[in-house]
């Protein structure tokens, strides 16, 4: 039973996992692009393809070093089935290194839960979002994240407030600096930044998108709501880790509503907090069964998607 065999963290998990992966990365590639398979592509494709490996093992490191799930795999298991069901997220270069951006800010918002070095912790948050923000602009909605961080871990110091702009700034100063040294006219790249707020949802509205981000939102959905009823029995220390998994989530849905371009790509900043609140309903869950049959939805919707 494929419940049973994620219910323990091993080493074998990430070889099937990252399978997986590979096997649905390069079906991608193959029958959804145009590439030109020479030499090049192919090095560019496989730093890509290390870029989703990487971003699994930052996701597993940040979850299980922060105690947001117990000690298993259902977590990696959910975002790689998450990223197969919507393949797009393999296409779009830019939201692929963003959310991996993203993933290293989220490590660090959450572990200022140890109120230790919470200056370097917020910077370096606020500078993966800067640097996620130059790829994808609606990442930069993920900066409420660090305040409601600071908010919630009631960290007082006014300085630690301000860390954040410090960031920003950074971001800001060494972008200029590249862009003054290979001599790109500086007007003419801001005004190309992409800042529009869209409600036009017709690119998504193909066959294997709708099933897909249909079946993303049921689990959504109905997980969630057992997740903020389990954040109630957590220790108060870890209460506000949960609640930034909850808003992370929330913040990826906003970015999936008002992203002026919707190719589905979009929906990788929700796999993440997603797995997470995935993972922790069926920690609580008793029966094997519906286990299964979550798990075997995943697995066979991309299946389905290959039919229509």
């Amino acid at each position: 039973m494929i419940s049973s065999f994620f219910s323990k963290a091993k080493p074998i998990h990430f070889v099937v996992v990252s399978s997986l992966l590979m096997i649905a990365f390069i079906l991608t590639k193959v029958y959804k692009t145009n590439l030109n398979f020479d030499t090049l592509n192919i090095l560019k494709q496989i730093l890509l393809f290390g870029v989703c490996i990487f971003s699994i093992f930052v996701f597993d490191f940040l979850s299980g070093k922060n105690d947001l799930t117990k000690s298993n795999s259902y977590k990696i298991l959910f975002f790689s089935l998450f990223m197969i069901m919507m393949p797009q997220t393999f296409i779009n270069t830019k939201v692929l290194v963003a959310n991996l951006f993203i993933l290293f800010a989220l490590r660090r918002i959450i572990s200022i839960r140890t109120m230790k070095q919470i200056n370097k912790k917020v910077f370096d948050a606020a500078f993966w979002i800067s640097l996620a923000t130059l790829l994808s602009f609606w990442a930069s909605l993920f900066y409420i994240l660090i305040f409601a961080a600071l908010l919630l871990y009631t960290v007082a110091d006014i300085k630690n407030w301000i860390i954040p702009f410090i960031g920003v700034l950074t971001v800001v100063v060494i972008s200029l600096s590249i862009l003054i040294i290979i001599n790109t006219d500086i007007v003419s790249y801001i005004s190309n930044i992409n800042t529009d707020i869209s409600f036009d949802f017709s690119m998504l509205n193909t066959p294997q998108i709708i099933v897909s981000s249909t079946v993303i939102f049921s689990y959504f959905v109905w997980a969630v709501f057992f997740y903020v009823i389990n954040i109630k029995s957590k220790s108060k220390n870890y209460k506000p880790s949960y609640l930034l998994i909850l808003f992370a989530a929330l913040i990826a849905i906003a970015i999936i509503i008002i992203s002026p371009q919707k190719t589905g790509a979009e929906f990788l900043f929700l796999f993440a907090p997603l797995s997470i609140i995935m993972a922790n309903y069926l920690e609580i869950i008793s029966e094997k069964w519906f286990k299964e049959i979550l798990i075997w939805i995943l697995i066979l919707v991309p299946i389905i998607n290959l039919m229509l």
